[in-house]
């Protein structure tokens, strides 16, 4: 293996490692959640488009119709979704987060970010310096690989 595999396979284990500590991490508000796996991708979803038709997030989970109104019904049935009329096209429903689903996004996301920021205040100033050079240059690549965030 050359130079280059072996730096991206030793950084893919040092991220892998850090998932797993944070997956550790008893504090976050995900483990006081009820929700499917697939009803947390849903509302995953719906915070970072704000709304989608049953369809889109049928593309987007690779999964029928059907599936995603099941799911939707309990989002649903917890107070986390609502369904309403899509204005451009009344054949089609919308889902979108409540205020409740809101909330429970943006903790999960709060949580998580607490988290790497207690790990980062950890760091030595220069090497956060290194650090903001770095991630500056995986934001450009990933905007090229994904386009704009």
């Amino acid at each position: 293996m050359d130079e280059r595999q072996e730096l991206i396979t030793r950084i893919g284990d040092a991220q892998h490692t850090l998932g797993r500590a944070f997956a550790g991490d008893r504090s976050t508000p995900l483990l006081a959640l009820n929700l499917t796996m697939r009803q947390l991708k849903v509302a995953l979803i719906l915070a970072g488009r704000g709304s989608a038709s049953g369809q889109e997030l049928a593309a987007t989970l690779g999964t029928g119709p059907g599936t995603v109104t099941g799911i939707v019904d309990r989002l649903v049935a917890q107070g986390l979704v609502t369904r309403r009329e899509d204005p451009a096209d009344r054949r089609v429903r919308r889902v979108e987060l409540t205020e409740a689903g809101r909330r429970m996004t943006e903790e999960l996301i709060d949580a998580g970010l607490a988290g790497y920021r207690r790990l980062l205040e950890r760091l030595d100033t220069a090497t956060l310096r290194s650090l903001d050079e770095v991630m500056a240059k995986l934001c450009a690549a990933a905007a090229d690989l994904y386009g704009p965030c």
